[in-house]
């Protein structure tokens, strides 16, 4: 046994110096704006990309729920897990189909998102667009893969949860998809 830290454990936000938590917040502040150029620049100094807050958001978290496609792809091309979940088990590429920002799930796919990737309960991006009345989303999903087949925890498929939230769209495009 040695008294060494693993290097895969971070310490508590508690735990941390208050000068390195409000740099921490300054840079998960950078993704929330899409600010692309400094966020690169910080990451070349040496902040991780894959940096996470209290929530369990990464930088691109963040900077997908935002709507920042640009920071998306740069956060992506300097080694940023497109797929890398919350503590909720969410999805960048869910919280991006929720908040119907279609560039953003376009450069996710292109960074490797899993198009099925489900959260813990089973839903799918497709099930979280078609729910939300997502059309353009939808069709993206499915070109890429997407099961419009697919069961979450509770049995329910895409077409189910678009007609449970009473999407006005979305069920009709589903119903085609699976013909």
């Amino acid at each position: 046994m040695t008294d060494e830290l693993n290097p895969s454990q971070t310490p508590a936000p508690a735990d941390l110096d208050p000068d390195l938590q409000a740099v921490a917040q300054e840079v998960f502040d950078l993704a929330r704006r899409g600010d692309a150029a400094t966020l690169a620049a910080v990451i070349k100094k040496g902040v991780p990309p894959n940096l996470r807050n209290e929530k369990g958001d990464s930088l691109l978290m963040l900077a997908s729920y935002h709507g920042h496609a640009e920071a998306v792809r740069t956060l992506a091309e300097l080694g940023a897990d497109a797929n890398l979940r919350n503590d909720n088990g969410q999805s960048p590429i869910a919280g991006a189909a929720f908040k119907g920002f279609k560039e953003v799930v376009e450069t996710l796919l292109a960074a490797g998102a899993d198009v099925e990737g489900a959260s813990p309960d089973g839903r799918t991006a497709l099930m979280i667009a078609a729910m939300f009345n997502r059309t353009e989303i939808v069709d993206l999903l499915i070109a890429h893969g997407a099961n419009p087949q697919a069961r979450d925890a509770s049995g329910v498929t895409p077409l189910d949860a678009a007609n449970r939230m009473g999407a006005p769209d979305t069920p009709a495009q589903l119903a085609k998809a699976r013909s």
